[in-house]
């Protein structure tokens, strides 16, 4: 989904709208997101950029003819009929992109009509000479699909992009350059002048170290007079000015100066610095993300009511608990019954905390900053660290490891010292006491002999 979401916005951007396209797999009981062209979607008010407010839609898509075959006679419909009906129609004159004409398969267009009758969303699939699927109810009231136009214009369902408004000034930029190339080409460089009636090998002219040759001449004609070049001509700035003045004032115009792009040194920069870059960077597009969490909310709607049509036996999602004794995660499903999904209101929010590169180094160079000022220790620097920070995390957390594991031995082996320490104290003390007591059976000796 990610990566279809970062399409969806550059289509926009390059291309004016961008168009989700949402099919069910009752397979897997799970919606299919398709990304097709705007070319490939005609609306029933082209005045009307709510795509809800539709009064019919049809798309259509490039199909092989052999897969519409399969499902035409999935559909019960004449063999033979479907053998004549499907074929191949070449035409790719509207189809998106240059490569997207060159077709390796037999292909046809497919197309497909939705419309609402009684409140809820129903369709019709066909070729050009076959009805594939005749009408039927989806059983949703929501159209299956969604899109996104990067800015909005009056009376118009497709919107504008960001680039069809500088087609102008990219061109006039593009033949600035090659005026001045065409210039540059004709006018910087020195050209040869020979006077081809003296010279018996004009061309050799142009050879490295050749020998020009002259002829018919007497002693009072110069080389110069025979042989020469042309001075290279000056090239006015002007042209240079006006092209570099198109692209800046382009760049400026749509909000891409170098001031909003973030051209800032991190390294000589403080956090809140380039944290004020990144949210100057932010205004721009704040249209575009409303529009783009607007795109997404639809899409997510879509879905929820897809499953609660479809999903036969119920919707299963994944649930995370957290034991609070333990602190260690589990998960499990969990399946929503039809008649709660039925039930069940939903107002779906999408929130977005935009996070760069810029707020990681910001962050980093706080916690940072922190630990300099000597306000936090290095484990709490490392702990609080994320696990895609640019500081290595995991190596420092090596590092700790290591400390700690040789700090452990060094404590074993200051306390096997203590313990060998005392253990010999009281060796000694135990011989100590032993000298004590033969000294004292030795005076009770002596002192028994004399009274003997």
């Amino acid at each position: 989904m990610d990566k279809k979401v970062k399409k969806w916005a550059k289509q926009a951007a390059i291309n004016d709208e961008a168009v989700a396209y949402i099919t069910y797999d009752f397979k897997t009981d799970n919606p299919v997101n398709e990304i097709i062209s705007k070319n490939d979607i005609m609306y029933g008010n082209e005045n009307e950029d709510e795509i809800q407010l539709q009064p019919y839609i049809i798309v259509r898509q490039r199909k092989t003819v052999i897969e519409l075959q399969k499902m035409a006679e999935e559909e019960q419909i004449d063999k033979e009929f479907v053998k004549n009906a499907i074929i191949t129609d070449n035409d790719t004159s509207t189809v998106a992109g240059d490569s997207g004409k060159d077709e390796v398969d037999e292909k046809c267009w497919l197309i497909t009509k939705f419309y609402r009758k009684n409140g809820t969303v129903h369709f019709t699939q066909a070729t050009q000479y076959c009805e594939i699927k005749k009408e039927r109810n989806m059983g949703t009231t929501l159209y299956p699909l969604a899109h996104f136009n990067w800015e909005d214009q009056e009376g118009n369902a497709r919107g504008i992009g960001e680039v069809r408004q500088l087609i102008p000034n990219q061109l006039e930029t593009n033949k600035t350059a090659m005026r001045r190339a065409l210039t540059v080409k004709n006018t910087a460089y020195p050209i040869k002048v020979v006077n081809v009636d003296l010279v018996e090998n004009p061309n050799d002219a142009n050879k490295i170290g050749a020998l020009i040759k002259f002829k018919g001449v007497g002693n009072q004609v110069r080389a110069s007079d025979v042989f020469a070049n042309t001075q290279p001509a000056q090239m006015s700035s002007d042209s240079e000015k006006v092209q570099t003045e198109m692209i800046t004032y382009s760049r400026e115009l749509n909000n891409a100066g170098e001031a909003t792009t973030g051209s800032i040194n991190p390294e000589s920069a403080s956090g809140k610095a380039i944290l004020a870059v990144q949210n100057a960077q932010n205004q721009p597009l704040n249209d575009q993300l409303i529009g783009l969490k607007s795109f997404i909310e639809d899409i997510a709607r879509i879905w929820f009511e897809m499953w609660k049509v479809y999903a036969k036996n119920g919707l299963v999602i994944q649930n995370e608990e957290t034991n609070p004794i333990t602190n260690e995660s589990s998960s499990n499903f969990v399946t929503v019954d039809n008649y709660l999904l039925e039930a069940l209101s939903t107002s779906v929010k999408v929130d977005i905390t935009p996070r760069g590169a810029f707020d990681k180094y910001a962050q980093e160079l706080s916690l940072e900053n922190l630990f300099t000022a000597d306000k936090i220790t290095f484990e709490e620097y490392v702990e609080s660290l994320d696990t895609d920070s640019v500081m290595p995390k995991v190596k420092l957390e090596n590092i700790l490891q290591k400390r700690k594991e040789a700090q452990a031995q060094i404590n074993m082996l200051e306390q096997q010292a203590i313990e060998m320490k005392m253990q010999a104290e009281q060796r000694q003390a135990t011989a100590m006491d032993i000298d004590n007591i033969a000294n004292t059976g030795y005076q009770m000796m002596n002192q028994a002999t004399q009274n003997m």
